[in-house]
């Protein structure tokens, strides 16, 4: 048995950069970090010549070309692999939670197949085919950095060219400062999910079509994204706090389903109980709220009043991995 697993992800900066129609004219820029909360594959051979496939569903198939599932249909492809095996999957948070989760499983589940074939895949190979299935076959209305950060893993930064090239080199934070914004970084789930891909469709096509608004206002995400990384690396993490509130008072008004009244109730009984600032991790409209905070015990407190549970965790640099084989 083959098991791999793929970290999820929270975003420090430059989310929504990193879709083609924006980076393709203007290029992207975006700091993510992978977290040790995971999506895990398991595969096997089976002792028939079928696929058994088991997620929220489960499928039984002849041949690729019945499987329902978009992603493991088409990964299934791309790597040649027809019939003859069994894959679960599993995940240590729900989908639809801002975390980067389809592109978790997707990587999760090319490396596994890789696996099987006795090919070895670099992080950047697994991110580029996972892109590949995800925005070019599936033509799914996302941007790149759920398949690479995932792979990468690390606290990452990533510029995203015109030509489609992306770059990626680890954020140059010194060891006491990234101990000290894993500490103060917190995360609460507001107990919603939603399809990302709904609020992306809508930034997606208003890009396309040039509106100034939007395009001004992914110019500013950009440089705010510049701003954090100096921050970052400075050490300057109370700075970094005031940037992520900066960062929200702009992207809740991205697109009309990005916040909600109990989301703006619960975001400003943060900021009055030791918050610095924060953000919906992901597209918005649920998920994960993440704040920055050095008076942790006020904010829990706050939060957990209004019945929001958190999710600690810490920054995980193995990326995409092969557990078992």
């Amino acid at each position: 048995m083959i098991i791999t697993r793929s970290p999820l992800r929270i975003t420090l900066g430059g989310g929504g950069t990193d879709l083609p129609s924006y980076y393709e004219k203007h290029g992207g820029f975006l700091i993510a970090g992978a977290i040790d909360k995971y999506v895990y594959t398991t595969i096997h051979k089976t002792f028939t010549p079928e696929l058994i496939l088991k997620y929220s569903r489960m499928e039984r198939c002849s041949d690729v070309a019945e499987v329902h599932h978009p992603i493991l249909r088409e990964a299934l492809r791309l790597t040649g692999i027809h019939t003859g095996l069994e894959i679960c999957s599993m995940a240590d948070v729900p989908a639809g939670t801002g975390l980067g989760s389809s592109g978790s499983f997707t990587t999760a589940l090319l490396k596994g197949l890789h696996t099987v074939r006795k090919e070895m895949a670099h992080p950047e190979r697994i991110a580029s085919e996972a892109c590949q299935i995800e925005l070019d076959i599936l033509r799914e209305p996302i941007g790149k950095q759920d398949q690479y950060i995932a792979a990468y893993g690390g606290l990452t930064c990533f510029e995203f060219c015109p030509k489609g090239k992306v770059k990626a080199w680890p954020l140059r934070i010194p060891e006491e400062t990234r101990h000290q914004l894993e500490d103060n970084l917190l995360l609460f789930y507001t107990g919603r999910s939603r399809a990302a891909s709904s609020i992306l469709r809508d930034q997606d096509t208003r890009t396309r079509a040039n509106e100034a608004d939007i395009t001004d206002q992914l110019h500013f995400t950009k440089d705010l994204a510049h701003r954090s990384c100096e921050a970052l690396e400075s050490g300057d993490l109370p700075g970094f706090g005031r940037l992520l509130h900066e960062h929200w008072q702009r992207k809740r008004s991205r697109s009309a389903g990005m916040t909600s009244p109990d989301i703006d109730d619960w975001y400003q009984l943060a900021m009055e109980n030791g918050a610095t600032g924060g953000k919906l991790i992901g597209a918005g409209g649920g998920g994960f709220l993440m704040f920055y905070s050095e008076q942790k015990p006020a904010l829990r407190a706050a939060m957990r009043r209004v019945g929001l549970p958190e999710i600690r965790f810490q920054f995980d640099f193995e990326g995409t991995k092969v557990v078992c084989q």
